[in-house]
């Protein structure tokens, strides 16, 4: 469990599994954000989305959900194997809580998670129609790197590291 002080008051960070209600809540509502994003690449092409996009529960490794206050679900983040690798995936803030320092948080929590894993990086991808997410990583300490497999095919990806010391 991670702890963070917000504007709003303390921001909480706990481990749930892949299907607890609030992390399958916050996974859905990142969905329909993201559809909206980029409903005419979605439309114009129905294979836009690479296979290895979709998370097998069986490839995460952790799974957190930041909570404001004692019980109200305001983010989500996962970490799954990619090959050798750790790969952030869902990563979601509430509109409510943007700017909080709800992300931060999340990042926190799962950084310290890859580190216990032994990761010497985490890798992500992230798409061109999310400045604000690419903006949080690179002040985190993210560094750009080649698109990695399964995003090649993918338009518009960004793809970051981050090395974990």
């Amino acid at each position: 469990m991670t702890a963070a002080a917000d504007r709003t008051g303390v921001i909480e960070v706990r481990r749930v599994g892949w299907d607890d209600g609030a992390a399958v809540a916050l996974r859905e509502a990142m969905t329909e954000e993201m559809s909206g994003r980029y409903a005419d690449r979605l439309a114009d092409r129905p294979d836009y989305l690479p296979r290895g996009m979709h998370v097998e529960q069986e490839s995460v490794v952790y799974t957190g959900v930041a909570y404001a206050g004692a019980n109200l679900p305001v983010g989500h983040v996962a970490l799954r194997r990619l090959g050798d690798d750790l790969e952030l995936k869902r990563m979601f803030v509430a509109a409510s809580h943007r700017g909080t320092g709800v992300a931060r948080a999340l990042l926190a929590a799962v950084e310290d998670e890859a580190r216990a894993l032994g990761a010497s990086r985490i890798i992500l991808q992230t798409g061109d129609r999310q400045p604000d997410a690419v903006r949080l990583y690179e002040r985190e300490g993210y560094t750009a790197i080649p698109i990695f497999p399964p995003y090649e095919r993918l338009a518009g990806s960004h793809c970051f590291e981050k090395l974990l010391r």
